[in-house]
């Protein structure tokens, strides 16, 4: 089973807020997940974005595959850092 880590789109019409979670790749964007990480608001200002490091992180060494917003979001964050250098360790 391919897993991803990607946004689900939450909120009212033009005023979009996400949580961030693990799902199957076939699974469709707003449906079936298998857990909630975090959530992104990108509405507000500043931007807020809050994630469980931990589960990220476990998430990312089973190989599970970040969608390219949640990678740009995980970067800003410091987390794709960190797992390369557990990358890089192993």
């Amino acid at each position: 089973m391919a897993v991803k880590i990607r946004l689900k789109r939450m909120g009212a019409k033009k005023r979009p807020f996400y949580r961030v979670v693990v799902a199957d790749s076939r699974a469709p964007r707003d449906g079936r997940f298998i857990e909630e990480i975090g959530t992104y608001n990108p509405v507000s200002t500043p931007k807020v974005f809050n994630v469980d490091e931990e589960k990220a992180l476990d998430w990312l060494k089973k190989g599970a595959q970040p969608s390219d917003t949640v990678r740009n979001l995980f970067s800003k964050k410091g987390l794709m850092e960190k797992f390369h250098q557990y990358k890089l360790q192993k």
